[in-house]
């Protein structure tokens, strides 16, 4: 397995209301967590104009939560975040066929008691974004065939999504649902990764939806643009035994040392970057996001 990665990530937020804003209320999931393949290392979130009341906590899903207050009023919000991240490159086999079959993996999250696999089992059901239908399941279906290896059956989707649904930021909002991504087959990465989830659901394998970051390198010859770096969105897969297992639809590979966690949960909905009450504010605030991911 080669070194460690080590990055140093800025990730700024700006909002520009029309109209004044008296006071907000906000939770933000803007700091790497730790996994099993990255360590946080340092990070802090300033935030202008200067909040009221702040505090970090470990949500349900052991991700860190921000939450701050603000209580003079405003007609704009700027949230930096600053991290430093150490990410190991993936040490696993790249034969995928050596995993346990899908009919397996299916029979043990089915009957089995043992933790791992009653702690997975919550990632099998629908949620707030994510409902399992017979489209999806129809769309999976020829990938997964019982006696296929459980990870190069989901390769197999991952490069099906990919080629299949064409990347399109115009073509959805985060509200679209995915019945109209699925039929339109356009979309952004929260779309392909609820996709994946949705046709994993449906088939019976707990998965995740996990946010973070993508290291971007600029084409040859050229500089990196500061700002060019974007938030992400991939899914990972539970194998019984074997562990957690990350797949990026919208870049046909498996996850790794450019990809750097922020958060997991069941979807965008439990790890959104940003959500909270305003008082005020007019309509249609402006939104600007900056993000950097430099290699230190």
């Amino acid at each position: 397995m080669g070194s460690a990665v080590h990055y140093r990530i800025r990730h700024i937020t700006e909002y520009q209301y029309q109209a004044r804003v008296s006071h907000c209320y906000n939770m933000a999931h803007m700091v790497p967590r730790n996994s099993a393949r990255q360590s946080s290392r340092r990070n802090s979130v300033t935030v202008s104009p200067s909040p009221t009341f702040t505090s970090k906590r470990n949500d349900y899903f052991g991700n860190i939560a921000y939450h701050f207050e603000i209580q003079q009023p405003h007609q704009k919000l700027v949230i930096t975040s600053e991290s430093e991240v150490e990410v190991d490159p993936p040490s696993i086999a790249t034969n995928l066929d050596l995993s346990l079959t899908c009919a397996e993996v299916r029979r043990m999250l089915a009957h089995s008691t043992e933790q791992d696999i009653l702690l997975a089992r919550e990632f099998l059901f629908d949620s707030p974004m994510i409902k399992a239908s017979a489209a999806l399941l129809n769309y999976a279906q020829p990938s997964f065939a019982d006696d296929r290896p459980l990870l190069s059956a989901v390769s197999d989707l991952t490069q099906r999504i990919y080629e299949d649904f064409e990347y399109s930021p115009e073509a959805t909002t985060v509200a679209t649902p995915l019945s109209e991504v699925l039929s339109k087959r356009k979309g952004v990465c929260q779309d392909f990764a609820h996709l994946q989830i949705g046709c994993l659901r449906a088939l019976g394998f707990a998965t995740k939806y996990v946010s973070g970051y993508i290291e971007t390198l600029p084409p040859p010859g050229k500089e990196k643009l500061v700002g060019s770096d974007a938030s992400h969105a991939w899914i990972s897969v539970f194998s019984p035994g074997e562990g957690w297992f990350e797949f990026d639809p919208t870049n046909n590979q498996m996850a790794g040392e450019q990809h750097i966690i922020t958060a997991w949960g069941r979807d965008y909905h439990d790890v959104t970057p940003l959500r909270g009450v305003i008082f005020g504010g007019g309509e249609s605030p402006l939104l600007k996001v900056s993000v950097d991911v430099a290699r230190i």
